[in-house]
C-alpha cells in the first residue's frame, strides 16, 4: 500500500523537525514548509497530501489563510498551534479544520490524531501484523496463524493502538485517554487487565513488553 503523505507548514525548525522524525519512524511521507506563501504556491504541483498539519502564526500566509487552499484540494488539516484561546480554536474548527492541538503537545497524540483523519477519510491502512497475529481494524478480527481469536471490543483497540505503535512505549494514562475516553474515571489498573488478557488470548507475553512505572510497549 502507498504510504500516506502528510504536509507539515511549520516555522519553528524544532517543531518541524520533531514532527518529521516520528512521522519517518511512524511510516509516513512528508514535506515541511517553513511559510505559509510558500506550501500555497507549490500546492497546484503537488497536492496529493492526505493530511495537512498547519500551525497558525506563520510567515507569509498564516494558518487561517492557508487553510482555504487546502480546501481546494481537499486536504484534510489539523491545526498544531500555540494560539490556546477559544475564538481561534472556534474559528479554526468552524472554517473547517479537522481538529485543534495546542503546543506543547504528545507526539503519540498527534499521531493518533493523524489517524484518526485518515481514518475518516479511508485512507488509513487496515490490516496490521504482529508476527503471526493478523489485525482487521474494517472487521474488528484478529487471527493467530489460521485461527480466529476472540477479543473484547477494548481489549482490540488497545492491541490496535500498540501495533500502530510497535517499539513505542505507550503511557498507561494515554492508552485510557484513547481508548476509554476522557470521561473515563477508573484507574489505570483496567489498562493491566486488558493488557493481561490480550497477552494469554495472543501468546505475546514475550512481545508486549511492560515499562516499569510507565506503560507498555509492543516490540517487533
Amino acid at each position: 500500500m502507498t504510504k500516506n503523505r502528510i504536509l507539515v507548514v511549520e516555522d519553528d525548525k524544532a517543531i518541524s523537525d520533531g514532527i518529521a522524525v516520528n512521522l519517518q519512524y511512524s511510516g509516513y511521507e512528508y514535506a515541511v514548509f517553513d511559510n505559509g506563501q510558500a506550501a500555497a504556491d507549490a500546492l497546484p504541483g503537488d497536492h496529493s497530501y492526505d493530511v495537512a498539519l498547519l500551525d497558525i502564526m506563520l510567515p507569509g500566509l498564516d494558518g487561517f489563510e492557508l487553510l482555504e487552499y487546502m480546501k481546494r484540494y481537499n486536504i484534510p488539516v489539523i491545526y498544531l498551534t500555540a494560539k490556546s484561546d477559544t475564538p481561534s480554536e472556534i474559528k479554526g474548527l468552524r472554517d473547517g479544520a479537522e481538529d485543534y492541538i495546542i503546543k506543547p503537545f504528545d507526539v503519540l497524540t498527534l499521531l493518533v490524531r493523524i489517524e484518526k483523519v485518515l481514518a475518516r477519510m479511508g485512507k488509513l491502512e487496515q490490516i496490521l501484523r504482529v508476527g503471526d497475529v493478523t489485525i482487521d481494524l474494517r472487521n474488528h478480527t484478529v487471527i493467530r496463524g489460521a485461527e480466529e481469536i476472540t477479543l473484547k471490543p477494548l481489549e482490540f483497540e488497545v492491541l490496535a493502538l500498540l501495533a500502530r505503535h510497535k517499539n513505542r512505549t505507550i503511557m498507561r494514562d494515554h492508552l485510557l485517554n484513547e481508548v476509554w475516553g476522557a470521561d473515563f474515571f477508573g484507574d489505570t489498573h483496567t489498562v493491566d487487565v486488558h493488557i493481561s488478557n490480550i497477552r494469554r488470548k495472543l501468546d505475546l507475553g514475550d512481545v508486549i513488553k511492560t515499562v516499569p512505572k510507565c506503560g507498555y510497549r509492543l516490540e517487533e
